[in-house]
C-alpha cells in the first residue's frame, strides 16, 4: 500500500537530518583527529629541538670546563672525559628525572610473517599509516619498551656517526698529519697497524671465545655467542683512540718519534680495524654449520679485506687528486670562498662515495686528506689554507666531543644494555694480552733492521697508550641486533670509559716516571758546531740520531719521493721543479701543457716539505776551521743557513764548495740528492 507523500516527507526530512548530523560528526571527527595530529607533529618537533639543544648546551659546558682547565694547567683530565662525564650526569637526569610522555604503544601479532619487513602499512579505520623498523625486542623485555619520547629523541640513528660525525675526525686525522716524522718511521707504523691490529684482533677474538665457553659452563650466557662473534669484538676493540695521551703529547712536546709512532699507528689503525670488522663480517662457511672454521671463506674474507682496503685507497687517492687538478687548472683561488667550499664537499663526498660503492669511508677519506694536504694545498690561495684548516679543526673538535658526550648519554639512554660480569673482566684482561702481543714482539723484529731502536721506555709508553674512543664505539653501536652485539656494546661502553678517564689521566706521570723527554721542539735547527769538516743536521743534541733516524727510515719514502718530485708535483701543484726539465725532449708539449705557469714566474721555488723525509743537499752543513759553508754555497763565520731548493743548482753548490774549501785538498763528489764528504785530509 502506498504511503501518502504528506506521511513520507517528514521521515525522508529526518533521513536527511540524521544523515547532516553524521557527515557533521565525521567531519568534526576529522579535524579533531588533524587536530591531534598537528599537536603530536608539534610536540615531536619541540622534543627535536630539545635533544639537540641538551648536545649544544652539553658541548657549550665542556668547551667552557676545558677552558678553565687550561687556564689551571689541569691535565689528569681531558677535554673527551670531561664530554663523558656531563653526558653521564644528562643522561641520569633524563632517565629518573623526567615522566613517561607515551604509554599506549600495543603489540600485534603477524604470525603469518616469517621475517620482519623495514616498513609496515598499518590499516587503522580505513586509514594507512607508515611504521618504520626500530629493532627487535626480547620477548621477556616486551613490556619495558621506553615509553619515554624525550629518551627516545637523543637516542640517534647509528648511521648518524657514520656519515656525519666520523668523515670530519678522520679526514681532520689525515689532513693535519706532520708527514716528516711520519714518514720517518713510516715502516714501524705500518707494521703496527696493520700486522699489530690483526695480531690483537686475532688473540682478543680467541680470549674471549674462552670467556664465552666459560660463561656457558656456569651459565650466564643466555643466548648464541659464536666465534664469529668473538672475532668481530677482537676487531672492533682493536680501534685504539689515543686522543687523551697525544693531545697531552703536543701540549707537553713530547719525543717527536714517539708522537709519530702513536699518531701514525691510531690513524692507520681505525682503517684497518674497520676494514678487518667487515672482512669478518663476509666470513660466511658453507654448510650446515655456518660458523665452523672453513678455509675457503677464511681465503675469501682476506680477499675481501685486500680488496676493500685497496678500493677505498684508491678511491680516496684518487678524489684528492682530482681536487689538486681542478683548482690548479681553474681560477678559484680568486674566489677564496667558493675554492673552500669545493675542497670541503669534495673531501666528505669521498666518504659518501666509497660507502655507495661498498668500499669503507673511514679508509678513502683518511687517505683523501693525506692527498689533499700533500698536493692540494699547495695550490689554495692563503687564505683559503687558512680556512681550510681551521674548518676541519672546529669540525673535528665538535664532533669528537659530541661523540664522547653520547658515550655518557647512552649509558643511561641506550634500552639493549647487557652487562656481564665475567665477559666484562675477561675483555679487560684480553685487551691488556692482546696490546702486549702487539707492541713488544712487532718492536723487537722492528729493532732488528732499525738503527734507531724503538726503546724500553717507548714500547712501555706505546702499551699502556692503547685507549680506545670513538671508532671502538661507533663500530659497536652500528649493530646492537642481537644478543652477543648488545653485550658488546655494553662492555665496549665501560672499556672506553676506563682508559679515557683511568689511563688517560695518568699520562703525564707515566711520562714522568718512564724518563720520556719533553719539550723538543721539532723545528727547531741546531747550532752549527767548531768541530773540524763535518755534516751536521738534527735537532739540538741529538742532531746524530736524527741523522740515523732519518737514514733508516727514508729507504721507503726514497722509493717514490723521487718520482713525486719530479713528476707528480709538477702535474698537480704549482710547485716542483718544471716538467720541461724533467720529462724527456719529445714529451716538450705536453710538458709545457702541464707545467703552471707560477713554476716559470717563481724566482725561488716553492719549499718542499717532504725534503726533511731524506738526507738531500739541504740538510748538509759543512765546517772547515773557522767557516761554515752549506749546501747553497754561502759562507760565513758559523752563521750560514740557507738550503738548496732543487737539482738545478747543484752545479753552482760545487762550484762555490770547490772554491771555499778547495777542490785540490778535499775530494767532494754529488750522487743524486746527497753529498758525500770524505774526512781524509790531505794538506
Amino acid at each position: 500500500m502506498a504511503v501518502p507523500l504528506r506521511r513520507r516527507l517528514p521521515m525522508l526530512l529526518l533521513v536527511l537530518l540524521a544523515a547532516g548530523e553524521l557527515r557533521a560528526a565525521e567531519r568534526s571527527s576529522s579535524a579533531m583527529e588533524e587536530l591531534a595530529t598537528e599537536k603530536e607533529a608539534e610536540e615531536s618537533h619541540r622534543q627535536d629541538s630539545v635533544s639537540l639543544l641538551t648536545f649544544i648546551l652539553l658541548l657549550t659546558l665542556t668547551i667552557l670546563t676545558i677552558w678553565l682547565f687550561k687556564h689551571r694547567r689541569v691535565r689528569f683530565l681531558h677535554e673527551t672525559g670531561l664530554a663523558m662525564i656531563y653526558g653521564l650526569i644528562v643522561g641520569v637526569i633524563l632517565r629518573y628525572g623526567t615522566p613517561s610522555t607515551s604509554g599506549h604503544d600495543k603489540p600485534f601479532s603477524c604470525s603469518q610473517e616469517d621475517r620482519p619487513f623495514t616498513t609496515l602499512l598499518v590499516n587503522v579505520s580505513g586509514k594507512f599509516f607508515e611504521y618504520t623498523l626500530k629493532g627487535e625486542i626480547s620477548p621477556g623485555k616486551i613490556h619495558n619498551v621506553e615509553q619515554n619520547d624525550m629518551l627516545r629523541k637523543v637516542t640517534f640513528d647509528p648511521e648518524v656517526f657514520f656519515n656525519i660525525l666520523l668523515p670530519p675526525i678522520i679526514f681532520h686525522a689525515g689532513y693535519s698529519l706532520k708527514k716528516r716524522h711520519f714518514f720517518r718511521n713510516l715502516g714501524s707504523i705500518l707494521a703496527y697497524a696493520f700486522l699489530g691490529t690483526a695480531v690483537s684482533c686475532f688473540i682478543i677474538g680467541n680470549l674471549m671465545y674462552g670467556v664465552v665457553k666459560l660463561m656457558k659452563l656456569v651459565g650466564q650466557l643466555s643466548d648464541k655467542f659464536y666465534y664469529t662473534d668473538c672475532l668481530l669484538f677482537g676487531a672492533i676493540i682493536s680501534a685504539t683512540d689515543p686522543v687523551t695521551v697525544l693531545a697531552i703529547f703536543n701540549e707537553l712536546h713530547a719525543d717527536v718519534d714517539l708522537y709519530a709512532l702513536l699518531f701514525g699507528e691510531s690513524v692507520l689503525n681505525d682503517a684497518v680495524a674497520i676494514v678487518l670488522s667487515s672482512s669478518i663480517v663476509a666470513y660466511q662457511p658453507t654448510g650446515e654449520n655456518t660458523h665452523a672454521f672453513d678455509a675457503a671463506a677464511f681465503f675469501k674474507s682476506v680477499g675481501v679485506f685486500l680488496g676493500i682496503f685497496s678500493g677505498s685507497f684508491m678511491m680516496g687517492a684518487v678524489t684528492g687528486v682530482v681536487t689538486a687538478l681542478v683548482t690548479k687548472f681553474t681560477k678559484l683561488h680568486c674566489f677564496p670562498l667558493l675554492e673552500t667550499a669545493l675542497f670541503f664537499l669534495m673531501s666528505w663526498s669521498t666518504f659518501l662515495l666509497a660507502e655507495a660503492c661498498g668500499f669503507t669511508g673511514v679508509v678513502a677519506v683518511l687517505f683523501c686528506g693525506i692527498t689533499q694536504a700533500h698536493y692540494t694545498y699547495n695550490n689554495l690561495s692563503a687564505e683559503s689554507r687558512s680556512r681550510t684548516k681551521q674548518l676541519f679543526e672546529v669540525l673535528h673538535f665538535l664532533a669528537e666531543n659530541f661523540i664522547f658526550s653520547y658515550m655518557g648519554l647512552a649509558l643511561f639512554t641506550f634500552q639493549k644494555h647487557i652487562f656481564s660480569p665475567v665477559f666484562i673482566i675477561g675483555a679487560f684482561i684480553a685487551i691488556f694480552f692482546g696490546r702486549a702481543a702487539h707492541i713488544y714482539p712487532l718492536s723487537f723484529l722492528l729493532n732488528l733492521g732499525r738503527r734507531h731502536k724503538i726503546s724500553w721506555n717507548f714500547q712501555h709508553m706505546m702499551m699502556f697508550s692503547g685507549l680506545r674512543g670513538a671508532m671502538a664505539f661507533a663500530l659497536a653501536i652500528r649493530d646492537t641486533a642481537t644478543y652477543s652485539h648488545q653485550m658488546m656494546f655494553s662492555t665496549t661502553l665501560l672499556i672506553v670509559f676506563f682508559t679515557v678517564w683511568i689511563v688517560g689521566g695518568g699520562t703525564t706521570p707515566m711520562l714522568s716516571w718512564l724518563n720520556i723527554r719533553v719539550g723538543v721542539d721539532p723545528d727547531q735547527d741546531p747550532p752549527p758546531t767548531n768541530d773540524s769538516f763535518q755534516v751536521l743536521q738534527g735537532e739540538g743534541p741529538d742532531s746524530e740520531r736524527r741523522n740515523r733516524t732519518k737514514q733508516e727510515s727514508a729507504w721507503l719514502f726514497r722509493l717514490w719521493y723521487s718520482f713525486d718530485h719530479n713528476y707528480l708535483k709538477p702535474i698537480l701543484t704549482h710547485s716542483g721543479p718544471p716538467l720541461t726539465t724533467t720529462l724527456p725532449s719529445w714529451c716538450g708539449l705536453v710538458a709545457r701543457c702541464l707545467t703552471s705557469p707560477q713554476v716559470y714566474d717563481n724566482q725561488e721555488q716553492l719549499r718542499e716539505e717532504d725534503s726533511d723525509f731524506i738526507l738531500n743537499d739541504g740538510d748538509l752543513t759543512v765546517t772547515y776551521g773557522d767557516t761554515t759553508i752549506t749546501a747553497n754555497g754561502s759562507s760565513g763565520p758559523h752563521t750560514a743557513t740557507t738550503s738548496l731548493d732543487d737539482r738545478r743548482t747543484k752545479s753552482s753548490s760545487e762550484e762555490a764548495l770547490e772554491r771555499d774549501v778547495g777542490a785540490a785538498d778535499h775530494e767532494i763528489t754529488s750522487r743524486g740528492t746527497r753529498l758525500v764528504f770524505p774526512l781524509e785530509d790531505n794538506a
